[in-house]
């Protein structure tokens, strides 16, 4: 009997090693088809919100955590019970763009320490290609003293989840996987396939797995960079870039990607990996960079447009009262890992501007530890020169006209519509001071 037969009849557990927006789902979502399932974190506070039925990252929901079978843990040694590893770990930067593979890296010690003989590794963690083989699995190696290919086998099957989407699913997206071996490969995909409908892709190497998915946000940035560019020449021009986007997308082959703030875990990063690994062999990337240098500088962009109409509707740019809507990197969304959003505040005190903030759906402690913002209750935002509308969100955008007028002080209003979200015209008519990517 092979391991998947030995997973499907609850004769071997499959493990998650790390428990955010990837890991999570992806635990509950094989527990909900059947399988034991060891869900590993190092973070103890995150085990014991899980435990108490809560799901923080509302990809899920609190029902599904309280009704799930999943053995939610920080005990290291309980993953030396499973034999199907899948490690779902982030993969940042550093300050100075290069890959920071730390989380990786101490993933793949832990579980390296509790291998045992005859078990399968999949990673889904964004690298660049070459990660799995040439970094992990000697780390794996040296830590459980076994050896890669006659004790223990690995795979790479990159992570899809879109955090806050609705409607691409763990289970209704199409998932790439790859093995070393066609033994290990055909062990993957089975495995997978008892929790994706969608089916799953057999990728020919661990390297072209990792390249696929990495090309992937890489593509999706380099096309937000070309409509971010096009909104700073056609605000020059005085034209609506929206307006022209929606005249361009009756073409039936038009992109249709629209202007933004770019950042998270995947697509303000994943780039940099490729990019990185490119300079390693002695080429410099040129399209890929510079998409990433335009979107990096459209936080500061928006801050200074800001700025600019404050001028113009004759508002004092100094202790200016300014309210930002918004703090996650996207929208529905509660992580506010590497948010675009801080740059704008950033931007808005280099001109001696304090904003304040406010986001009922962002995670109030992470923003609190990773950038010392406090949010303010969106009740709260009275008596302002200007609102920044910086992020998407479901109750945003159900915000009325009564609503938003009610933040602002009495005299010009200057309303800043980074997502293009409120009917421009209508604004405009009622004498606000619009400004949009």
């Amino acid at each position: 009997m092979n391991l998947y037969e030995k997973i499907v009849n609850k004769e071997e557990k499959v493990s998650l090693v790390g428990l955010g927006y990837v890991g999570m789902p992806i635990a509950i979502e094989f527990a909900k088809r059947g399988v034991d399932v060891i869900g590993y974190d190092l973070n103890t506070q995150k085990i014991e919100i899980y435990k108490s039925g809560i799901d923080p990252t509302h990809e899920v929901g609190d029902d599904a955590i309280k009704a799930t079978t999943v053995e939610f843990t920080s005990d290291e040694q309980k993953l030396r019970e499973a034999k199907f590893h899948i490690v779902a770990v982030p993969t940042p930067v550093n300050d100075d763009h290069t890959p920071d593979l730390t989380p990786v890296e101490g993933a793949s010690r832990i579980l390296g320490r509790n291998l045992t003989k005859g078990s399968v590794v999949v990673f889904e963690s964004t690298v660049y290609p070459g990660v799995t083989e040439d970094v992990c699995v000697p780390i794996l190696e040296k830590e459980s003293g076994l050896k890669c290919g006659v004790d223990f086998k690995v795979g790479y099957s990159p992570e899809r989840i879109n955090p806050g989407d609705k409607v691409h699913r763990l289970n209704t997206i199409t998932k790439i996987v790859s093995g070393m071996d066609e033994e290990t490969l055909d062990c993957v995909a089975k495995v997978y396939e008892i929790v994706i409908d969608a089916g799953v892709h057999r990728a020919e190497s661990i390297k072209v797995a990792e390249a696929a998915k990495v090309i992937e946000n890489s593509q999706r940035d380099i096309n937000i960079a070309f409509v971010n560019e096009l909104s700073i020449i056609f605000n020059k021009l005085g034209i609506d870039t929206l307006a022209v986007l929606r005249a361009a997308g009756t073409k039936w082959n038009f992109l249709p990607f629209r202007p933004g703030l770019v950042g998270g875990h995947c697509i303000g990063v994943d780039p940099y990996y490729l990019t990185y690994k490119a300079e390693m062999l002695g080429y410099h990337s040129q399209v890929i960079l510079s998409g990433r240098r335009i979107n990096d500088d459209m936080g500061k962009y928006v801050a200074e447009n800001v700025v600019k109409n404050l001028i113009r509707a004759g508002k004092a740019v100094k202790n200016a009262k300014v309210a930002i809507l918004g703090f996650t990197f996207k929208e529905n969304c509660p992580d506010t890992r590497n948010t675009k959003i801080f740059d704008i505040v950033k931007e808005l005190r280099e001109y001696g501007i304090e904003p304040i903030v406010s986001d009922p759906v962002a995670d109030a402690e992470e923003a609190k530890h990773l950038y010392s913002i406090e949010f303010i209750d969106i009740e709260s935002v009275k008596g302002m020169d200007a609102v920044v509308l910086a992020v998407g969100h479901d109750e945003f955008s159900e915000l009325t006209k009564e609503d938003i007028n009610n933040f602002f002080a009495a005299g010009k209003k200057v309303l800043v519509d980074v997502k293009g979200v409120l009917n421009r015209k209508e604004y405009e008519a009622e004498g606000y001071d619009y400004w949009r990517l």
